[in-house]
């Protein structure tokens, strides 16, 4: 087993490579998993309460390792049972209380929740603070601070609440399904639903008959994930699941690139399409700036499209770093190209169901996109890639100046999005990443250290011979003869 981060993603693991091994293996009725015996806590507690709770906690990841809740369209979903145990009183008064005699945080609340004790220190009554912040405004000591919990903490679109049980509430209007509480919630309370278990069945009937084969994208932030093996070893991990082949959603960016320099000289200002959050950012918390979104599927889409194009009966499954990925495969638009997602976290575990060892194997060749492509994956990679593609279109800067701008994290992203707004950004494309890092910061990476960015632009430099064009005249020639054919 690859080494995580916290015991939260091995536990998430555990769940995800049993129910692997259920579904692989057939076992137990049709339309039921009995829980595997492997994670069913027991016989004493050690985690949580009691046995009994544990225990329904567990349930409750099966679900969503098959899926999750159908009637909920977001991919985070909340374990209401597991969320009770993080503090919800928000304000509370610090020992730099020096006892002033001021008294301004008491006057200035408006419900009258902070009292004076005998030594004139400053309690608040948090049946009826209304958590206003008021008090921890006019504190000269800065004494009084807000506590949030750290989903909400983590989520910077403020799409994350407590309900009236103090439970966790995710507004699905705000939410951008980036996965950052995902990763954060302590307890492992907020998780993103699986689609592990129809990758498997797709696996299953291609190998049981030649109706279709099912091919896997993998996204260039693969990179940063493994330190002991070689991305050509886990390529060929990969196609031992039974995949016919995997292709680099990286050509996909190449193709995005060429795309989008050519619609950004056409319109003059434009945002990038290749984070799904991003895109879901601008869509519901800056309507207006909508026209702004390049028109060009994600490079996930657009891969998937040259597949289906080249395989007109192929399933391609994306696996990446990219909770929001799950939610974008489903839009009708992409539906067409893409049949499933899963994570790496989800690729871990599957690859541990089936005992495939990593490091014992050859390695395969993953040769089909640019240097340019491949940076995609970190921050400033579309924007240098874009730029790239301009010079290799033949668009001078006589014809269009680029200027960019790249966000490293939605707070980033919303500052540049403000400015455009109010009409006062003077960068024309804004290269947006929802996560810190890029793709490599992706919320279900295996593990959440600091990522170097010389580890994409290596991997990259493994294909400095290719340029965008050359990447994209491989798909061209396919195309073609496609037509030819038929």
């Amino acid at each position: 087993m690859r080494k995580f981060d916290t015991n939260v993603q091995v536990l998430k693991y555990d769940v995800l490579k049993e129910v692997s091994n259920v579904i692989f293996d057939e076992k137990g009725p049709q339309g039921y998993l009995e829980i595997p015996k492997k994670i069913v806590p027991g016989p004493v507690a050690t985690m949580r309460c009691c046995i009994y709770k544990e225990r329904a906690i567990v349930e409750e990841r099966i679900k969503l390792a098959l899926g999750g809740n159908k009637e909920n369209p977001n991919v985070i979903e909340v374990l209401n049972i597991a969320c009770d145990e993080c503090p919800v009183n928000h304000y509370t008064v610090g020992e730099s209380c020096r006892g002033c005699i001021a008294h301004r945080c008491m006057n200035v609340c408006p419900v009258g929740a902070i009292s004076i004790d005998s030594h004139q220190h400053a309690k608040i009554d948090q049946d009826k603070c209304i958590e206003c912040g008021r008090c921890a405004g006019v504190c000269p000591f800065s004494a009084i601070s807000k506590s949030s919990r750290p989903c909400e903490k983590s989520c910077k679109i403020g799409a994350i609440s407590m309900d009236e049980n103090k439970k966790a509430k995710i507004d699905n209007e705000k939410c951008i399904s980036c996965g950052a509480c995902v990763y954060q919630c302590p307890f492992g309370a907020i998780v993103d639903k699986s689609f592990i278990s129809d990758v498997i069945k797709m696996l299953k009937e291609s190998e049981n008959n030649t109706k279709y084969k099912v091919y896997a994208t993998i996204a260039p932030s693969i990179a940063s994930q493994y330190s002991d093996v070689k991305i050509g070893q886990v390529v060929t991990g990969i196609k031992k699941l039974g995949f016919a082949d995997v292709i680099e959603t990286a050509l996909g960016a190449d193709i995005v690139a060429d795309s989008e320099a050519r619609e950004l000289a056409e319109k003059g200002t434009l945002t990038s399409s290749c984070c799904p959050a991003f895109v879901y950012y601008i869509k519901k918390s800056f309507p207006k700036l909508e026209p702004y979104i390049s028109h060009n599927l994600s490079p996930m889409g657009a891969v998937g499209r040259f597949i289906k194009q080249v395989d007109p009966t192929a399933k391609v499954v994306f696996i990446g770093p990219c909770t929001a990925k799950k939610m974008e495969f489903q839009e009708e638009r992409v539906r067409p190209y893409i049949d499933c997602v899963i994570t790496f976290e989800e690729l871990q575990a599957l690859l541990d169901s089936r005992e495939i060892d990593l490091e014992n194997l050859e390695e395969s060749q993953l040769d089909n996109a640019s240097f340019y492509g491949r940076i995609f994956a970190r921050s400033g990679g579309v924007t240098a890639a874009v730029e790239e593609a301009l010079k290799e279109n033949n668009i001078s800067d006589e014809e269009f100046s680029f200027c960019p701008v790249s966000c490293n994290g939605i707070e980033e992203c919303k500052v540049a999005l403000l400015k455009l707004q109010k009409g006062v950004l003077k960068e024309n494309f804004i290269e947006g990443m929802a996560c810190v890092g890029g793709c490599i910061g992706g919320a279900a990476c295996l593990t959440h250290e600091p990522k170097n960015k010389n580890e994409i632009d290596k991997y990259g430099r493994e294909s400095m011979e290719k340029t965008i064009s050359g990447a994209i005249k491989v798909v061209e020639l396919a195309q073609r003869e496609i037509k030819e054919k038929e």
